[in-house]
C-alpha cells in the first residue's frame, strides 16, 4: 500500500525528469512515510513512496528492476495469493530476492505478459516499463480499489495515485471540469464515470490494462468484466460462500504489521471481525484484536456490538468526536479526497483511521462491497419486487412483499403498488409518452434547484437510464455508483494517517460467486444478503445474524445543522467569497438554511454540497 507516480515526456530534458518526479512525490508522503525511490530512463521516470507491509526490509525498495534489468514496476496495493504464485512461478524456474509480494507481481508479468491479470487476487495499481519491448505496461484491479489517475495530452503522459501529484508535475494546466460540477451538485453524482472535477484528468477504468509506447499511443482493454458472470446452479450456496469468505479472510489477513478491524455492529463487519478472531485462534497468535467503532447517539448497536466482542474477544476502541471537531476537519479532508465527497460520513472515516492509526494498526479490515454484491440496501427490494412483476411472478412478489412488511412494518399494500408502478415503467420504457426526452426531464428539474446557478445545468451530463432487474441494480451499484464513490473515499481517508485498507468482501472469486446466484439468494423475504446470512450460522452472533435494520456508521448531520452546525454553516454562507461564487445563489441557500433549522424540511445535502464545494474551489484555486 503505497503511492507513486509515473511520466513519459520526450519534450522533456532527462535531466529535467527526476526533479519533476520529486516535487510529485512530495504530495504523497502521507501514502508512503517509510520509503521513497525513482528511476529514471531516457523520457520515461518513476517514482515511489512507500508504505511497509509485507517484506519491510530494504528488498522491498521502489522503483524495482527485474534481475535483467529489462522491466522496472512501481506498484500501489496487495496480490493477496502472492505466496501461491510465488511458488508457481519458483516451479517453472524462477528465483527471488525479496519475500514481498512486489517481486513476485513483476515475475508474473515477465512469465505470462498482460495474461498475469487473471492470476491476481488482491487490489493493485501499477505501472511497469519495459524497456526491452518500448512499452509502459499497467493495470487496475478489478473493481478499482486502489487509484489511478492520469492525464494525456499527446506524447505526454503523467499517472499517479492521487490527483495532487499530477496537478504538482506542472504539465497539466487545465480548470475545474464543470459537467462532474454539475452532475454532483444537481444530481449528487460522485465517481460514477472516469472523469474527475479537473478537466482532462481521469481514472483509469477499473478492470482494465493499458500499454503505451514511447510516443504516447495508448491501447486500452478490459481483461475483466462483471457482465461476462452467468447466473449457475449451485446445490449448497451459503456453504459455497462460507468456504469462500475463510479462505478470502485467510489472505486478507497476510501482513508483517499490526491489522485491526471497523467495527459497526452490522453484519458485514461482524463476520469480519468474527473471521479474523477465529484465524488467529487456529494460528495460535497472541495478538490483541482492535475493533474501532463510531456510534452516535441517535443510532445505538451497542448490544449487537457487545454480542460480538464477547464472541470475540476483541477490544473496542471508540471514536469520541463532536460534530464541530468534524466540522473542524472538512478542509483536510477535503484536501486529502482532492475531490468533494458524498456526506458527513466520510468525515467520520477519516478520524477513525486516525483513530486506528494512534493505536499503532497499520492495516485495517472493512466490509465495503457487500451491500452492492449482495443486496444490502433497501431500495434494491423493489428493484427485485419489480423485476418479480415485470416476469409475471404475481404471487411469488405478493409474499414477499408481506413478509418484509411483517418483519419490517409498513404498508404492504403500499409497497405492492409502488413495486407495480416501477414494473409498469420498466415495460413501457420505450414508449415515446412514456420514457419521454429524458434529457429534457433532467433539465427541467435542474431549472427546479434554485439555490444553483441556472448556467450550470447546461453543462449537465446524461443521466444513467434506470438499472433494470436486481443484477442490473447491483451490477451498476459496483461498477459505477456507489461503490466507486465509496472506494475512493475509503482509500484516501485510510492514506491520510497512513493506513493500508482491505475488502474482503471484494475478494473477485466472493463477487463471482455472488454474481452467480439467483436473486433470491441475496434477496428473501424480510432478509437483504440472505447467502450472506445463512453462510454465517453459527459463525457470528445470532442476534446480529438475524437483525433486519441497516445503520453502519451513520450521523445525525441534520440534527447537527440545526444545532451546533448551524452557526457555522450560516457564517459560511454570509462569507463574501461564498457570495459571490458564481455556482451558487447564496440568498437561497440562506433562505434554505433557516427554514431547515426550523425542522419543517430537511435540506442536509444541499448545505453539506454548498459548503463542501465552495472550500474544494477555494483548495484547487491555491494549491
Amino acid at each position: 500500500m503505497c503511492g507513486f507516480v509515473a511520466l513519459l515526456d520526450p519534450q522533456c530534458p532527462a535531466e529535467a525528469i527526476e526533479p519533476r518526479l520529486l516535487r510529485m512525490l512530495s504530495t504523497l508522503v502521507h501514502r508512503g512515510p517509510d520509503d521513497h525511490g525513482t528511476w529514471v530512463d531516457g523520457t520515461v521516470g518513476l517514482g515511489f513512496r512507500r508504505l511497509s507491509i509485507l517484506d519491510l526490509s530494504p528488498a522491498g525498495h521502489q522503483p524495482m528492476t527485474s534481475a535483467d534489468g529489462d522491466c522496472t514496476i512501481v506498484f500501489n496495493g496487495e496480490i493477496y495469493n502472492y505466496l501461491e504464485l510465488r511458488k508457481e512461478l519458483q516451479a517453472l524456474g524462477h528465483v527471488f530476492r525479496s519475500s514481498g509480494d512486489t517481486e513476485v507481481l513483476l515475475t508474473a508479468y515477465r512469465q505470462w505478459g498482460a495474461d498475469c491479470l487473471p492470476r491476481l487476487n488482491g487490489m493493485w495499481a501499477f505501472v511497469i516499463h519495459d524497456r526491452a519491448r518500448g512499452r509502459l505496461f499497467g493495470s487496475r484491479d478489478r473493481f478499482g480499489i486502489k487509484p489511478l489517475y492520469r492525464w494525456q495530452d499527446g506524447g505526454r503522459l503523467v499517472l499517479a495515485s492521487e490527483i495532487k501529484a499530477i496537478r504538482a508535475s506542472g504539465l497539466w494546466k487545465g480548470g475545474m471540469n464543470l459537467r462532474t460540477c454539475a452532475a454532483y451538485l444537481h444530481d449528487q453524482r460522485l465517481d460514477d464515470s472516469n472523469q474527475t472535477f479537473y478537466d482532462g484528468i481521469e481514472q483509469v477504468p477499473a478492470g482494465h490494462a493499458f500499454e503505451v509506447d514511447m510516443a504516447g499511443r495508448t491501447r486500452e482493454w478490459a481483461y475483466w468484466q462483471l457482465g461476462d458472470i452467468v447466473e449457475e446452479p449451485h446445490p449448497d450456496p451459503a456453504g459455497a460462500f462460507a468456504e469462500l469468505f475463510e479462505d478470502a479472510m485467510r489472505l486478507h489477513m497476510r501482513s508483517d504489521v499490526p491489522v485491526g478491524v471497523n467495527l459497526s455492529g452490522g453484519l458485514d463487519s461482524t463476520a469480519i471481525i468474527c473471521a479474523a478472531a477465529r484465524l488467529r485462534a487456529e494460528s495460535g497468535s497472541g495478538a490483541e484484536l482492535l475493533a474501532f467503532c463510531f456510534q452516535d447517539k441517535r443510532f445505538d448497536e451497542s448490544r449487537y456490538i457487545t454480542d460480538t466482542l464477547a464472541l470475540t474477544g476483541a477490544r473496542l476502541v471508540p471514536l469520541n468526536v463532536t460534530p464541530a471537531a468534524l466540522w473542524d476537519s472538512l478542509p483536510r479532508v477535503l484536501a486529502f479526497q482532492d475531490e468533494p465527497m458524498h456526506s458527513m460520513t466520510a468525515l467520520v472515516g477519516y478520524q477513525l483511521m486516525g483513530l486506528a492509526a494512534s493505536h499503532g494498526v497499520k492495516v485495517v479490515l472493512n466490509g465495503q462491497g457487500a451491500d452492492e454484491v449482495l443486496g444490502g440496501y433497501g431500495s434494491y427490494f423493489f428493484d427485485h419486487w419489480a423485476d418479480l412483476l415485470r416476469r409475471g411472478q404475481l404471487g411469488q412478489a405478493r409474499r414477499e412483499i408481506a413478509a418484509f412488511s411483517q418483519a419490517h412494518g409498513g404498508s404492504a399494500r403500499e409497497r405492492f403498488l409502488r413495486s407495480a408502478r416501477m414494473a409498469l415503467r420498466q415495460s413501457m420504457r420505450h414508449w415515446p409518452l412514456v420514457g419521454g426526452p429524458s434529457a429534457a426531464r433532467q433539465q427541467a428539474r435542474a431549472r427546479a434547484r434554485r439555490w444553483l446557478s441556472p448556467d450550470l445545468a447546461a453543462h449537465l451530463p446524461p443521466a444513467p437510464g434506470p438499472g433494470i432487474g436486481l443484477a442490473d441494480v447491483l451490477g451498476r451499484a459496483v461498477g459505477q455508483a456507489p461503490l466507486p464513490l465509496y472506494l475512493r473515499v475509503e482509500d484516501r481517508n485510510s492514506m491520510a494517517h497512513s493506513i493500508e485498507v482491505r475488502l474482503p468482501f471484494l475478494d473477485w472469486r466472493l463477487v463471482k460467486l455472488a454474481f452467480s446466484l439467483p436473486a433470491s439468494q441475496k434477496l428473501n423475504g424480510p432478509w437483504n444478503k440472505y447467502v450472506l446470512r445463512e453462510s454465517m450460522r453459527g459463525r457470528i452472533p445470532e442476534s446480529v445474524r438475524s437483525r433486519v435494520d441497516k445503520m453502519g456508521f451513520p450521523t445525525d448531520a441534520a440534527a447537527w445543522l440545526r444545532g451546533p452546525l448551524y452557526e457555522p454553516m450560516r457564517e459560511l454562507i454570509h462569507d463574501p467569497g461564498f457570495r459571490s461564487n458564481p455556482l451558487f445563489d447564496a440568498n437561497r441557500l440562506a433562505e434554505d438554511l433557516e427554514a431547515h433549522k426550523t425542522g419543517s424540511v430537511n435540506h442536509t445535502d444541499r448545505l453539506f454540497d454548498a459548503a463542501q464545494m465552495h472550500l474544494w474551489q477555494k483548495q484547487a484555486a491555491t494549491s
